[in-house]
């Protein structure tokens, strides 16, 4: 059985030490998150971790049972195979010169991402997405020269309402 991307959505007690408990118990098992993102939820003493992993489907079955013994994770749910919703956000600071700064702005507004910095030498983007958008606009960029990428990791939601 090979390798596969999951999508692992953990609701946790917002406290102190619950992330690295939750990273921990993953890392330890010798697996490698691949993103990771964490925020509060619509309710402020509750977060939501949204980690994807790469596992093949006994082993990530076997993270979620540990998972679960953990005092203070509340729900785990695999968003893997439900078609959720997927975004992240990504920064690229791209080399301008100001004769292809035009380009690269039609590029942006093409994938409807902002300019959010003009410098001497580069513009700066922000654009939010699901994976194949933002892998399409770094392609692109990348003919201009990309200086920096940064971005936050992927955040999850199922698309039906029986989470509720």
């Amino acid at each position: 059985m090979s390798a596969m991307k999951h999508i692992l959505s953990v609701l946790v007690e917002n406290k102190p030490g619950v992330l690295s408990r939750v990273t921990g118990l993953i890392s330890r098992r010798g697996f490698n998150i691949e993103s990771l993102s964490v925020g509060p939820t619509e309710d402020p003493t509750m977060s939501r971790v949204t980690a994807i992993v790469n596992a093949d489907d006994v082993a990530f079955e076997q993270i979620t049972k540990q998972l679960h013994k953990l005092i203070s994770v509340h729900k785990i749910t695999d968003l893997t195979d439900e078609g959720a919703i997927e975004r992240e956000l990504v920064m690229f600071k791209v080399n301008a010169a100001p004769e292809r700064r035009s380009e690269i702005i039609e590029i942006a507004n093409v994938f409807r991402a902002k300019i959010v910095d003009v410098g001497r030498s580069s513009l700066t983007i922000e654009a939010t997405g699901d994976e194949s958008k933002l892998k399409g606009m770094e392609d692109l960029f990348r003919a201009y020269g990309i200086k920096e990428i940064t971005r936050t990791g992927k955040i999850a939601m199922s698309r039906n309402s029986k989470e509720a």
